[in-house]
């Protein structure tokens, strides 16, 4: 696959994925790369199918190994210029993360991160990150710059003191607000596993409310208090109503998830973010990716 500094991610299909196309099944070894950026690797033979180059069409078969070559650490990608100061006192700040860009530093070359920037953010001054968002979700990360003031934070937040309002667009009509109380299992890094039993905790619910609606997709506000891992990507799609451009727990549509963290409320810091992308936008990527998907069947029934 070339010899440029990167690393190989590999896994073998699994029996209930075979027959899938490659790009759809490419999801296994590259979980937060959406489908285009999946087809990317592909056409750049970056992506092999048991050592061999397939098309992006190649039906996988049970068994078969994948390995994609993925950039180790893409450095320079993101400057602490991009990364805007939403608030900062003398305990506590909050920045907006972008997409792309991990939360924490991750070992072994695990990719650029928020927390690897913080230094240059805040020059002799120690922040500390106090939540986390996922690579491919934007929005408002809360930050403490003594251990006093992150411990103080935590409390408020084991106490139900801090709320936390997402942005996202899904599939589907909502036409009143719900509450989500599906327990998780985050046992699989990869995936968290949604459990079809109720959880009590309010502290692991998500309550959904629709602001507006287009082209069969929902602008929806999520308010979620401390929160889980994938807690409103997953809990949205148990519900029937998945993100827009989730490759995890979606159709992984165009090269965006549209999830934003758009306002964070607590007694110490009170913050609001709004998110770099529209409802519009959101629907042209669908239609688009809609009109791909057709002309893909188009071409694999000719002949």
């Amino acid at each position: 696959m070339g010899n440029d500094d990167a690393r190989v991610v590999e896994g073998a299909i699994p029996g209930d994925m075979a027959g899938e196309r490659l790009d759809r099944a490419a999801i296994l070894v590259l979980p937060d790369t959406g489908l285009r950026g999946r087809r990317r690797l592909i056409e750049a033979g970056r992506l092999l199918v048991d050592g061999r180059a397939r098309p992006a069409a190649y039906r996988v078969r049970a068994g078969e190994k994948l390995a994609a070559r993925i950039a180790a650490r893409p450095e320079g990608e993101f400057r602490a210029s991009d990364i805007p100061i939403l608030f900062a006192d003398a305990a506590y700040a909050a920045v907006a993360k972008p997409a792309g860009l991990h939360s924490a530093a991750i070992a072994c070359g695990g990719g650029q991160s928020l927390e690897d920037l913080l230094p240059e953010l805040f020059p002799g001054r120690a922040a500390g990150l106090l939540s986390r968002l996922d690579r491919l979700t934007s929005g408002i990360v809360p930050l403490a710059f003594d251990a006093a003031s992150g411990e103080r934070y935590r409390r408020l937040e084991n106490a139900g003191q801090v709320a936390k309002t997402y942005l996202a667009v899904v599939h589907g009509g909502i036409p009143s607000p719900f509450v989500v109380d599906f327990r998780l299992d985050m046992a699989d890094r990869a995936k968290t596993r949604v459990l079809r039993t109720a959880d009590s905790d309010p502290l692991r619910q998500t309550r959904v409310s629709p602001r507006a609606a287009k082209g069969g997709l929902t602008l929806v506000a999520c308010r979620i208090a401390k929160g889980a891992r994938h807690q409103i990507r997953a809990h949205l799609a148990a519900s029937g109503h998945p993100l827009v451009g989730d490759p995890v727990y979606g159709r992984g549509e165009g090269a965006r998830l549209y999830l934003h963290c758009a306002r964070l409320e607590s007694p110490v810091l009170t913050v609001t973010n709004q998110p770099p992308w529209s409802l519009a936008e959101a629907a042209r990527t669908v239609e688009s990716d809609a009109l791909e998907k057709n002309a893909e069947q188009d071409t694999n029934g000719v002949g």
